[in-house]
């Protein structure tokens, strides 16, 4: 048994190395390619190491205002879009889980329904809302639409719905309140997992485009992602340049994974056996 499992170990591990070094490729291609002369990102054939390591695609796009007006614009989005959804989804979540109230199975199916829907379907109705409200072009026309999230509020309930109540019944008898409950009991024993919930959705919200690409036109109001885009179609076949300003956008949610996948990893598992 020792040897069986001494080879599949190995097995196991030769596939993880191989996927890791597969799904590196276009990262270790898009780094290359932003230390190059622009001139040699398009010549035939192509070759993964330059003739000499420059960076002159950075110090290019780093003098520009816009990218850092588009850096502010995404960390301020996400950032706000993180704290709300968690507050907003854990109260939502907190109530489902511990508040009686007649028709509370339905309507969490229906949040539960919500996360089948996809989001373009929702486009239309959302930017024309924006447009009533007097929100495009604005932070608050980028955020709000993204603070409603059915799947967070889905984790957070089935993760409630593990919390031992004796420890509300004995905060009840000492005379707590049900917001107190909720802040002071259920939230600090829930940090694993709000803590996974937050990373989730800041990365989700950085990396999006398409609801900040139809949402704005003001390149004062653009997101990184949409201001990349801007950035490809003005510079045209300027490869160097396009994968320098993909590389500036990835590095931040790149540290983020490095700073807190210990606390991602126990989210997810703390999830999971919650739900058991």
């Amino acid at each position: 048994m020792n040897g069986r499992f001494g080879w599949g170990t190995a097995l196991l591990t030769l596939a993880t190395i191989g996927l890791a070094a597969l799904w590196s490729l276009p990262f270790v291609w898009t780094l290359l390619t932003s230390l190059k002369p622009e001139s040699e990102t398009t010549e035939v054939p192509l070759r993964w190491l330059p003739s000499e390591f420059t960076t002159e695609a950075y110090r290019s796009v780093l003098a520009t205002d816009d990218i850092w007006t588009w850096l502010i614009n995404s960390v301020f989005t996400a950032s706000a879009v993180t704290v709300l959804v968690v507050l907003l989804s854990s109260m939502a979540a907190y109530g489902f889980s511990r508040t009686e109230f007649r028709g509370r199975t339905a309507l969490f199916g229906v949040v539960v329904a919500g996360v089948l829907v996809p989001t373009e379907v929702l486009i239309v109705p959302l930017f024309q809302e924006m447009v009533f409200l007097g929100m495009v072009d604005t932070p608050w026309g980028v955020i709000l639409p993204q603070v409603v999230l059915p799947a967070m509020v889905f984790i957070l309930k089935v993760f409630f719905d593990g919390v031992p109540r004796e420890l509300e019944e004995a905060a009840i008898v000492d005379g707590a309140s049900q917001w107190r409950i909720y802040w002071r009991i259920v939230m600090p024993l829930s940090r694993p997992v709000l803590a996974a919930v937050a990373i989730f959705t800041f990365i989700t919200t950085w990396n999006n485009f398409l609801w900040p690409f139809i949402v704005t036109a003001d390149p004062n109001s653009m997101t990184l992602p949409v201001g990349l885009a801007t950035v490809q179609g003005s510079y045209g076949v300027r490869y160097a340049e396009v994968m320098a300003t993909v590389v500036i956008a990835g590095l931040p949610l790149l540290l983020l994974f490095v700073l807190f996948q210990r606390q991602i990893v126990r989210g997810i598992a703390h999830t999971g056996l919650a739900g058991r």
